[in-house]
């Protein structure tokens, strides 16, 4: 039986209500952020903090805790929730009010977390990497607020599942912008690139984080510009998410990356981001 938190409360996940006058419900008024738990581990916290501080000033919002605050109750939501890896969804909305598109005078945000474990990928998929295909990027205007409003992504996304791809990854104006639910890395002669942060693009925290590993260990890695083209010639292809991690695309469009078979900087920024993570995990300030 899992354990969330709602508006201050731990409560069992089955009787965690809402009301349905919540903003979130009614308008989609909200951010939301993903936290992967690694041992124990909130891995990135301080990012992710920031990310969410960043959407919720973005919409006006008032952080409703102190960084203390959502610390605490977040390895107290661990510890309820005993699970070696956890992928922590959390979510502060406008709260309840009358039905208007004009915010409330005095808003009461509404706050929800949730723990659950992470469903890892099968090695498979980072043996042999993954299909996907291009779609035209057709959301709005501001991505990089990481709002709870997922419709136009989550359509995106069904038109790839359909096609029984793993991802859709999204062109605007003939350049690429990022994944339905991932952020794009491509590689070409061996040169890693990644779209420049924009209002189109979600700011990644292992986006920025492969972008740091690769540089730490002088390994060319720039955030430009990358056309339709240089993503349909590209010798590697990538998608990363805080649950992802870093996924191999080894088909585009029915046609293969590359050799078709996860490239040789794929595996080696693979082998830094584990390296990485395992001793950041085990250091005594996790």
């Amino acid at each position: 039986m899992s354990v969330v938190y709602l508006n201050g409360d731990f409560v069992p996940a089955e009787k965690a209500t809402v009301s349905v006058f919540d903003r979130g419900f009614l308008l989609g008024d909200g951010v939301y952020e993903v936290i992967p738990v690694f041992s124990g581990c909130l891995f990135r916290l301080q990012a992710h903090l920031q990310r969410l501080q960043n959407s919720l000033d973005a919409i006006k919002l008032e952080n409703p805790l102190l960084f203390k605050q959502w610390e605490d109750m977040l390895k107290q939501l661990i510890a309820e929730n005993t699970h070696p890896e956890l992928s922590i969804y959390l979510q502060v909305t406008r709260g309840a009010a009358v039905r208007d598109h004009a915010f409330p005078v005095d808003p009461k945000p509404g706050i929800f977390a949730m723990a659950n474990p992470i469903q890892k990928l099968a090695d498979r998929y980072f043996e042999k990497g993954v299909s996907a295909i291009t779609l035209e990027d057709n959301r709005w205007q501001r991505c990089n607020i990481k709002a709870i409003s997922l419709l136009p992504n989550v359509l995106l996304r069904q038109q790839a599942v359909e096609q029984g791809m793993a991802e859709a990854i999204l062109i605007r104006n003939g350049e690429l912008t990022e994944g339905a639910a991932s952020n794009v890395f491509v590689v070409n002669n061996g040169k890693i690139m990644t779209p420049a942060k924009s209002q189109y693009i979600l700011p990644g925290i292992t986006r920025d984080l492969v972008v740091e590993l690769a540089q730490e260990n002088n390994i060319a890695c720039v955030e430009q510009t990358v056309t339709e083209s240089m993503l349909l010639n590209a010798d590697e292809i990538w998608l990363t998410s805080s649950t992802k991690e870093i996924l191999p695309v080894t088909t585009l469009n029915d046609k293969p990356v590359g050799d078709g078979r996860p490239g040789s900087v794929w595996k080696r920024i693979a082998e830094i981001y584990r390296d990485y993570k395992n001793t950041l995990i085990h250091s005594p300030d996790c």
